[in-house]
């Protein structure tokens, strides 16, 4: 009885001087925080009032069984019978049980009866290096590579993510949550700065670029399939059109030319000569796929082709025009209004629930679902790189992890630390000393019965 009204008042004593500390750190703006080091929160103080219920009980059974042992022991010298013996074992081992486990808890929290027993105090006097083994334990039981594998193997993240993305309202709620995504973006952008960025990087990579040699290799590809034949159609059909529709014009530029001697009678009969042999020569171009002319211009695009490829003559000269148009303002001003044009486009497609953009991105969202469901190869595949990357991160950041649970308990107050961890798992520790008086007494019992068998 002594030995456990001496706990209590040194636990009511601890927690005064615990809370006058709390009131002053309060007052002192460093205990506002729900479940900061000194401030007990409102679970904190439910557990406490459940550990004093656990401990008022388990000191009442020892006081039960003290006032038993009283009363056997009494009752055996008063000549009662052998019964009064073994009720006297019985209690007696279970007071010394009730003590010894009444010891071992209290040493974790705090000295038993505040003396200075050896390997007391356990939890405040040994907060810091329980830290660093509670670091060392999760580093190397839960952060290993092999545990981080074999975790990430077991939950099958890419099967998991296939499956519901396979889900159409799920992927409706992607594309919605990218379609959110994209606007928010786009309209954070600063339409000058991207502009700006847009025509420097085309300006540059393109005057970086030269573009002769591609050039000549695009005509000469162009020639062999020969695709530049329509285009000579298509300009031989023009010309013959438009000499068709022009003639007074050609006459009048015949006129014009000639000497200002000539009769005019002459130089109508000349200028309708010259417009009949441009119509002839057009049409007869026109219509005859051999004709010489076309030949010519095949030779010379095969030539100038050539030329933009190996002569650094023609391919200098190419290059002054491209830099001569690219710094142009219309040309910079075209760039720079390509942005307007697709952000518009982009921003309406992503408003717009039914837009093809929105669909190809589901249908998208929804191929990529079904994919992982099915494509064994390309599961391993994605598992893989995520167990590569999360095992990078934990092997980088291992210590930099571990010592955020060293530093934060190094920083904890020592008897607050005790005192909250204790409000934790102290109700489940009076259990201790409600099995140890029953164990004892069993036990005690037990060796009782088995020293009067072998006595007798």
């Amino acid at each position: 009885m002594r030995t456990e009204d001496a706990e209590r008042a040194e636990e009511v004593e601890r927690d005064e001087r615990a809370g006058a500390r709390d009131e002053r750190d309060t007052r002192g703006g460093r205990g506002e925080g729900v479940g900061q080091a000194g401030v007990l929160t409102a679970a904190d103080e439910a557990k406490r009032r459940g550990l004093r219920r656990m401990k008022a009980v388990a000191t009442g059974l020892l006081v039960v069984v003290a006032v038993v042992y009283a009363l056997a022991t009494w009752a055996e010298h008063s000549g009662a019978g052998a019964w009064a013996g073994y009720v006297a074992a019985a209690a007696e081992a279970g007071m010394v049980g009730a003590l010894a486990d009444w010891f071992a808890v209290t040493a974790l929290f705090r000295r038993p009866l505040g003396l200075p027993i050896p390997h007391t105090a356990i939890i405040p006097t040994k907060k810091d290096q329980l830290g660093q083994s509670l670091g060392e334990f999760v580093g190397e039981n839960f952060l290993s590579e092999q545990v981080v594998k074999d975790k990430l193997r077991s939950v099958e993240l890419s099967r998991r993510l296939g499956d519901w993305l396979a889900v159409p309202d799920n992927a409706d709620r992607v594309t919605a949550e990218l379609a959110t995504a994209v606007r928010g973006g786009l309209r954070v952008l600063r339409d000058a700065d991207v502009q700006a960025v847009l025509s420097e990087s085309i300006t540059r990579r393109a005057e970086a670029q030269e573009i002769a040699p591609t050039l000549g290799r695009l005509l000469e590809r162009t020639i062999a399939d020969e695709g530049h034949r329509r285009l000579v159609d298509l300009l031989l059909e023009a010309a013959q059109g438009w000499l068709t529709t022009h003639r007074d014009a050609v006459l009048d530029a015949v006129a014009g030319g000639s000497p200002g001697w000539t009769p005019r009678f002459v130089d109508r009969r000349v200028g309708e000569r010259v417009y009949r042999e441009l119509l002839r020569f057009v049409t007869e171009a026109k219509d005859q796929p051999d004709h010489p002319a076309r030949e010519t211009v095949d030779r010379f695009l095969a030539d100038f082709a050539q030329q933009l490829q190996h002569d650094p003559e023609t391919r200098e000269r190419v290059e002054r025009v491209k830099n001569d148009l690219l710094n142009r303002p219309a040309v910079q001003d075209l760039i720079a209004s390509a942005w307007g044009a697709l952000r518009a486009m982009i921003l309406a497609s992503a408003e717009d629930e039914r837009s093809a953009l929105r669909l190809r991105a589901r249908a998208a969202v929804l191929g990529t679902g079904g994919r992982l469901v099915s494509d064994d190869r390309l599961r391993a595949k994605l598992d893989g790189w995520v167990a590569d990357a999360t095992v990078h991160v934990v092997s980088g950041y291992r210590a930099q992890i571990t010592s955020l649970i060293t530093d934060t308990v190094a920083a904890w107050d020592a008897p607050t630390t005790s005192r909250k961890i204790e409000l934790h798992i102290g109700r489940d520790l009076q259990f201790i000393r409600l099995n140890g008086t029953v164990i004892g007494a069993l036990a005690g019992l037990v060796i009782h019965a088995a020293t009067r068998a072998l006595g007798g």
